[in-house]
């Protein structure tokens, strides 16, 4: 049986979005964008989280405009 990981986001109201449509991918911060994380982990709806320890740095959703339908 896998065993599933538990991650926080340390300041939600520190959070801050940018939109890159040239990429269209949408970057969602939870910490300093250059804090070096130590894995990045992809789910299969590509969708990316950057973690250092339990902590999730960022979020990086590609394909967002076709996934919202905008």
């Amino acid at each position: 049986m896998e065993r599933r990981k538990r991650f926080c986001i340390d300041d939600i109201e520190k959070a801050w979005i940018e939109y890159d449509r040239q990429s269209d991918i949408l970057y969602i911060h939870f910490a300093d964008p250059d804090e070096e994380a130590e894995e990045a982990i992809m789910t299969e709806n590509d969708i990316v989280f950057r973690v250092k320890g339990d902590r999730v740095l960022s979020m990086m959703i590609m394909g967002f405009s076709e996934k919202t339908g905008y």
